[in-house]
């Protein structure tokens, strides 16, 4: 490498760095494989409580065999205190944490209200901000997602 001389102009050592910036664009490449590109998809947790282990697991196994949630978790027993019509109430309780994309919200909600046996059902659902893009990948396989069609259990 030639260096020009402090505030000297030298065509020669322009022009020689001209021909190395071609001779480097005219250097084959190879080509960088382009990464499948993956569906997004808001992914949501949702709760509601159910009065008996029977109740959870007939909801989970439902939304799970109609490919509408990928994940259902059953926790419990837990204890709820809370007023109901005018008393003070504490019951025993199945927490059930639902695992659902954004476009089966709604069928979620139907089909646990359909099945729920308390005339005010807890449900409270919330968007992750952040998740794992593998564990995505696993929601949107199990729970049918559009992109993937499948028709069958995993």
């Amino acid at each position: 490498k030639r260096v020009p001389p402090f505030g000297k102009w030298d065509p020669a050592f322009y022009l020689e760095a001209i021909a190395r910036q071609a001779i480097i664009a005219a250097i084959p490449r190879p080509k960088q494989e382009k990464r499948p590109t993956i569906p997004t998809a808001n992914l949501f947790v949702c709760w509601t409580t159910v009065e008996s282990e029977d109740d959870a697991r007939s909801i989970a196994n439902a939304l799970i065999d109609e490919r509408i949630a990928a994940c259902v978790q059953i926790d419990g027993p837990i204890e709820s205190i809370y007023n109901w019509e005018g008393k003070r109430c504490s019951s025993t309780e199945y927490r059930l944490s639902i695992k659902v994309l954004e476009d089966q919200l709604e069928a979620t909600r139907k089909r646990v209200q359909n099945l729920h046996s308390y005339d005010t059902p807890q449900w409270i659902e919330v968007e992750v901000a952040k998740v794992k893009e593998k564990y995505l990948i696993w929601v949107q396989e199990a729970s049918n997602f559009r992109c993937f069609h499948q028709k069958e259990p995993i």
